[in-house]
């Protein structure tokens, strides 16, 4: 008989609170992380990444009966290990030695001194396998994308193969010891990067002019700000009407300015007129939401005639014609402040070049919605950016190989043997100037997303912001240029920082391999821990090509197996694109097809010993006849059940900062889902869909209530709820339908959901009747204004009266009418000490008043005399439950704001509750999953 497998961390016990913390803090971190090397889309913290691998690896105290019998003493052990991942977890702990191998000693502990090599078949932006390998783990690496290859190389293939080495720049001989990690590598990154700087610079250093401010002396030009042109179709006008979304520049207080367009005689045109741009300072004389810009979502303006031009005009002209550009301000370097200028002609003409001859091919996808840009007539990359832009990155790409060159002639004089090239395994001199010159075209692909024509000017910050604002290509209208040789955000210094700034926090420590393969084809030899596709919400190899091209014209030679085709492979990429799968239902066939078979496979290679673990962050999103379900959840949860796994554990951590905890978009989320998953058995039993539903009841109660009790966002509570739900589900051979048919995921994620409403219905009995009255008449009216019979009747129900529920102060009752009082109507000097009835409904709606008038701290001390009254009338954890209810109603019903509201103060509970001073009764920092 098989031995049982011991029961890991993860599928116990985590201190979720802290690794989420750690996760929503690092999303505000820049200086040296490494996703500041290459961007890449919808990343994963480093901090939820090094908490789960630690975990996956690392017994529970209850897999030890023998050193640990007794509850308590697991109990003991539990909280020494938890605290060992707190300390883990922060930021500054990559770079803590002493931290670290104490963990890595307890993963040796659990492994028997062996453990096994992780493997991620879906790399991405690295963040796994980089964490993999910080805890000295063998980390094999596989995409079938080249640019998430080539960042996987870059931060985790690249730092071991030259650990501990000095740099070979001669500048830098002086200090040949003392060189640790990728320090060295960092060094030389930053020396041949100024080098490449000056070379460009002399070459076409001539295109950035310096700016003339009015005291005749000169500045460096920050950015250009240009705003597209098309005619008028007016034809008693014909005018270049310009197109700007909005003519503000800069929104500090005290220097506001705006552009301010005019129009002028003009006889070099056909229409005799042209439009003038100066720049303005007055605020009383600013731009106003009416007036501010001349297009927006429905169509533009023109200036010169007024006339009302629909965007489906633009859209033709554009492809017919093309679109002209305009420039309409120069933003110049003052001391500690922008200088903003009008356009003048030696800017003008400085812009005014041919495109250079060798820019890179390359033709966009039409993807309505992702990549809109391809239906205004920009279709290829190159229509992507200015002349001047193009100019300026061929340039660069060109001088990588040229700096590559200097690197190998400086590396063989400092006496390295030249050796094989980095793509055929060497580690002499050859291959390192291969991977300096990998790292100075990651700072060219950087300059790449500001430096293009669908950047956006930032005037609150005055500072340029890239094209990848989300994980699309769209359209703008006005947009900044940027001078590449200064040293703002966007140019080649900032750039080549950022990308030495990235190896100065490379764990170098054990060798790591990295593929580009299908992962289907992927060895799956290990222990799996991956972040895979989410169904159709990222475009990824669409996306990346914006970057491919400029690595495929500075790298080729270099990396020529990676780069050998003229756009990324797209027909293999497992993501459900109906554009390119002709339909919806192909798509999802192709996925799940996909997926069934990796995790199929993943069954029958990897270690028993363990679990794998898998993220997933997809909104539920459709609502059908028989409730609200997936595709993309369906269809993954699918590929792992049918693949032959039951879900042992599902944690849900937070990959968003607080400000984000409301995503734009349906698809949005600020949590991932974590789900540890283990072999089924063989021999698991069958059920029927009333024994299904029974254990839902029976299970799924306590761990939401666990589940509203921790970190998790209401706005995630569904996604987090499909965990334990189908680990339900999965840890059945099958589900059977009343005609013997097998029950679906989807059918079961719809009985989840069922069961989740009634979860959170049935709580309703738990609070005060003046809180279940105002539940119930919010569900009816939300803050909207109802008849006082049917209050009437509705507060008789639940004992209590209308005229006291007035008194009480979460209701005013007018001629008839009964309204909730919203938060911001709440009385600011209310004194709850000494209030002679309290209720969970306005001391929560106090609670949101306070947070948003008075952030956390004023929060915190309205919480704190809360719960200090003798009375004890109000229970933190009510507090917290009926956030998440409102949220549920609110967002159902479609009043947004007020869904928001309550998911900020559900989310900043745990911070409300550090500034009450106490953690309320009843919340737990460590979530345990029971085993079954």
């Amino acid at each position: 008989m098989a031995e049982t497998p011991r029961r890991k961390l993860i599928e116990v016990a985590l201190p979720l609170e802290v690794i989420n913390r750690e996760s929503a803090r690092e999303k505000s971190i820049r200086h040296g992380h490494p996703s500041t090397l290459h961007l890449w889309w919808a990343r994963r913290p480093l901090a939820a990444a090094r908490a789960v691998l630690f975990a996956q690896l690392v017994d529970d105290p209850s897999a030890h009966p023998d050193r640990f019998p007794t509850e308590e003493d697991q109990r003991v052990e539990r909280e020494r290990l938890h605290r060992i991942l707190e300390r883990l977890v922060p930021w500054e702990a990559t770079r803590d030695e002493r931290v670290l191998e104490e963990a890595r000693q307890e993963i040796l502990k659990s492994t028997n001194g062996n453990p096994p090599p992780i493997l991620d078949p879906f790399a991405g932006g690295g963040t796994i396998p980089l964490e993999a390998q910080r805890l000295g783990l063998e980390a094999h690496a596989s995409d079938l994308n080249p640019v998430a290859v080539l960042i996987n190389k870059a931060l985790i293939e690249i730092p071991p193969k030259f650990a501990n080495r000095p740099p070979v720049h001669p500048s830098l001989q002086d200090e040949l010891v003392g060189w640790q990690r990728a320090q060295g590598l960092a060094a030389d990154v930053r020396a041949y990067g100024e080098w490449m700087r000056e070379e460009a610079q002399r070459r076409i250093g001539h295109l950035y002019p310096k700016a003339v401010l009015p005291d005749g002396t000169k500045a460096t030009v920050i950015a250009w700000i240009w705003a597209r042109t098309v005619p008028c179709p007016n034809p008693a006008c014909g005018i270049e009407m310009p197109l700007v979304r909005s003519w503000w520049l800069g929104k500090k207080k005290g220097k506001e300015a705006y552009v301010i367009p005019s129009v002028a005689g003009d006889p070099t045109h056909p229409s005799g007129l042209r439009v003038k741009f100066d720049i303005g300072h007055d605020k009383a004389s600013a731009p106003t939401a009416g007036n501010d810009g001349t297009v927006g979502r429905t169509g533009a303006r023109c200036i010169a005639c007024q006339t009302s031009v629909s965007l489906e005009h633009i859209r033709s002209t554009s492809r017919q014609e093309g679109l002209g550009s305009q420039l309409m301000a120069v933003v110049a370097e003052g001391k500690r402040c922008r200088i903003y200028l009008p356009p003048s002609e030696k800017h003008i003409e400085a812009a005014a070049i041919e495109v250079p001859d060798d820019v890179p091919s390359g033709e966009l996808f039409d993807w309505p919605g992702r990549i809109n840009v391809y239906r205004y007539g920009l279709t290829h990359f190159s229509d992507l950016f200015t002349p001047r832009q193009l100019s300026a990155l061929t340039t660069f790409s060109d001088v990588v190989m040229e700096a590559r060159e200097n690197v190998l002639s400086d590396a063989l004089a400092a006496g390295h043997p030249e050796g094989a090239r980095l793509e055929e395994g060497g580690t002499d001199a050859a291959a390192y100037a291969d991977a300096v010159a990998i790292h100075l075209a990651c700072a060219v692909a950087r300059i790449a997303m500001t430096n293009c024509n669908l950047g956006r000017w930032n005037s609150t910050g005055e500072k340029v912001q890239h094209v990848f604002g989300r994980q699309a290509i769209p359209m703008v209208w006005d947009f900044p240029e940027v001078d590449v040789f200064g040293s703002a955000t966007g140019t080649l210094a900032a750039a080549v920082d950022m990308a030495a700034n990235a190896q100065m926090s490379a764990p170098a420590k054990t060798r790591a391999t990295v593929e580009q393969t299908d992962a289907r084809d992927v060895e799956l030899s290990g222990l799996l821990s991956t972040d895979p596709p989410y169904y159709d919400n990222v475009g990824y190899s669409d996306l990346s090509d914006f970057f491919y091209v400029w690595h495929r014209k500075s790298l080729r030679r270099i990396l020529p197996s990676l780069f050998n085709t003229l756009l990324s492979p797209k027909a293999e990429e497992l993501v459900a694109n109906q554009h390119r799968h002709g339909d919806k239902e192909k798509a999802k066939q192709f996925f799940e097809h996909g997926f069934q078979e990796i995790f199929r496979r993943a069954r029958i290679a990897t270690s028993r010993d363990f679990p794998i673990t898998v993220y997933y962050a997809f909104k539920q999103s459709e609502s059908g006849i028989s409730g609200e379900s997936s595709t993309g959840w369906e269809t993954l949860l699918d590929g792992m059940i049918e693949g032959g796994w039951s879900i042992t554990a599902t944690w849900p951590m937070r990959t968003e900062m607080a400000t984000r905890m409301v995503g734009q978009g349906a698809n949005a989320l600020s949590s991932s889902i974590v789900l540890a998953l283990r072999p089924r058995p063989d021999n698991a039993p069958t059920t029927d869909r009333r024994g299904f539903i029974a254990a839902l009841h029976a299970e799924l109660p306590d761990a939401l209530r666990k589940l509203q009790q921790g970190a998790i966002a209401p706005v995630d509570l569904p996604q987090a709820a499909i965990g334990p739900g189908m680990a339900v589900f999965s840890r059945y051979s099958a589900v059977l339908e009343p005609d013997g048919s097998p029950m679906s995921v989807r059918s079961a994620l719809e009985r989840i959901n069922e069961i989740l409403d009634q979860v959170l219905a049935e709580q309703e009995t738990d609070f005060d009747s003046t809180t279940r009255f105002a539940i119930a008449w919010y569900r009816q009216h939300g803050y909207g204004t109802g008849k006082y019979g049917d209050a009437d009747n509705l507060a008789r129900a639940r004992n209590t009266a209308v005229d006291a529920l007035e008194r009480y102060g979460i209701l005013t009752a007018r001629a008839g009418n009964v309204t909730l009082l919203r938060p911001a109507d709440l009385d600011v000097n209310y004194d709850v000490s000494v209030d002679s009835q309290v209720s969970t409904w306005e001391v929560l709606h106090h609670v949101l008043r306070t947070l948003e008038a008075d952030g956390i701290i004023g929060a915190g001390a309205f919480l704190a005399e809360a719960l200090s009254r003798a009375q004890g009338d109000v229970e933190a954890d009510l507090l917290k439950e009926l956030g998440h209810l409102i949220f549920r109603i609110s967002e159902q019903d479609g009043r947004t704001k007020d869904a928001i509201a309550f998911n900020s103060v559900v989310t900043s509970w745990p911070d409300i509750v550090a500034a009450a001073g106490a953690r309320p009764v009843g919340t737990q920092n460590t979530f345990t999953f029971e085993e079954n």
